[in-house]
């Protein structure tokens, strides 16, 4: 279990001291973020503020997953590999888009095909790899069944109709696209999308020691989790945790730089690869619950509109239509994580209480 712990501490440190040294070298470049003039005019302020922060995320996550395994003497799974490739494959387009807009000085970074074909080229190639690789038991990292907090009975392969394999990756690209979406929408306000993301991965790291613990590999019980890697899915999401809390130190209010693109869509997906991963797939929408109620309020902003000319919020995503009521960035982002934690707490109940009650 000693790993779990080297990973959460090399990520923080590596965040930590390797945020301010991205600063500089943002501030000496010019590459500053830029505000659109439809929001809130309290964040015109912030114009300038260094972005990509996102990068730092990126590279602490992977140095400490490295120091983790050589420090403990362990070689790197399947598992926790994919769910690396597919948190640096979408912080890679994030991060093209982010250098397009401060760059060139727009707001427009890559166009929408381009993203939309980026992200689903890293999110497909994740979820084919996903079925593949299997162990000694025969488990492969994912599996055609949807899972709630295991594998449910629910075989997409039956569903797929010959077409098993498409049916998983139609599936999971969902899943990747809604959540990295999901925290992208989150990151409007400074550390809000940091702080809630750190909850999250923590309860990963719970997640994953549980499954590790009662495996059907190490403890062949009625009750055991049938999950490859699960202890190397800890490690992952511990060296996240740790990287998001470094961060969050320069990125709390008032923000010294903004994760980006490059960030939250790469947080986004290692949500979700990890959901898939460890078979939590519909947990993940109590453990994300403050991205999904965040991303819900935009659905519900533009249907309503589209529908009868009329907005519910003042603005959305959910925290600008409080910022324009009055309340303070602050406030909001501490009510929000508030909010955030009360879902994963949610959630980790639900998944102990399927452990007790079977």
């Amino acid at each position: 279990m000693r790993i779990v712990l080297f990973a959460a501490v090399a990520g923080l440190l590596a965040s930590l001291f390797g945020t301010p040294v991205a600063i500089r070298v943002l501030i000496r470049r010019g590459y500053g973020q830029l505000i659109r003039d439809d929001g809130p005019t309290s964040h015109h302020t912030k114009r300038g503020t260094p972005t990509m922060g996102g990068t730092v995320i990126i590279a602490a996550v992977l140095f400490a997953y490295a120091v983790a395994h050589a420090i403990a003497g362990r070689g790197p799974t399947a598992s926790g590999v994919l769910v690396l490739f597919l948190m640096t494959g979408l912080g890679l387009v994030g991060f093209l888009d982010d250098f397009i807009k401060v760059s060139k000085q727009r707001s427009l970074g890559l166009r929408a095909r381009a993203k939309l074909a980026g992200q689903s080229i890293v999110a497909v190639t994740f979820a084919v790899l996903a079925l593949r690789f299997p162990d000694e038991q025969g488990l492969t990292p994912a599996s055609t069944y949807i899972s709630f907090v295991r594998d449910t009975s629910l075989d997409l392969a039956a569903w797929g109709r010959g077409f098993g394999v498409a049916a998983f990756v139609v599936w999971a690209y969902v899943m990747i696209a809604a959540t990295s979406n999901g925290v992208n929408l989150t990151d409007g306000l400074d550390g809000l999308a940091t702080g809630a993301s750190v909850m999250v991965f923590g309860a990963y790291v719970i997640v994953g020691v549980w499954e590790f613990g009662n495996s059907c590999a190490n403890n062949p019980i009625p009750k055991c989790y049938m999950v490859r890697d699960p202890l190397d899915l800890a490690v992952v999401a511990a060296a996240l945790m740790g990287a998001c809390f470094g961060f969050l130190w320069w990125n709390a209010s008032p923000a010294k730089i903004f994760m980006g693109d490059t960030g939250s869509l790469a947080l986004g997906g290692s949500v979700a690869g990890l959901a898939v991963v460890s078979r939590t797939e519909i947990l993940l929408l109590l453990l994300g619950g403050l991205f999904v109620l965040i991303a819900a309020s935009v659905i519900l902003q533009v249907g309503f509109f589209k529908m009868t000319g009329r907005r519910v919020l003042r603005m959305a995503p959910l925290q600008h239509h409080f910022e324009l009521k009055g309340w303070g960035e602050v406030t909001i982002v501490i009510r929000f994580w508030i909010i955030a934690g009360l879902f994963v707490a949610a959630g980790i109940s639900m998944f102990y209480a399927e452990w007790v009650v079977g």
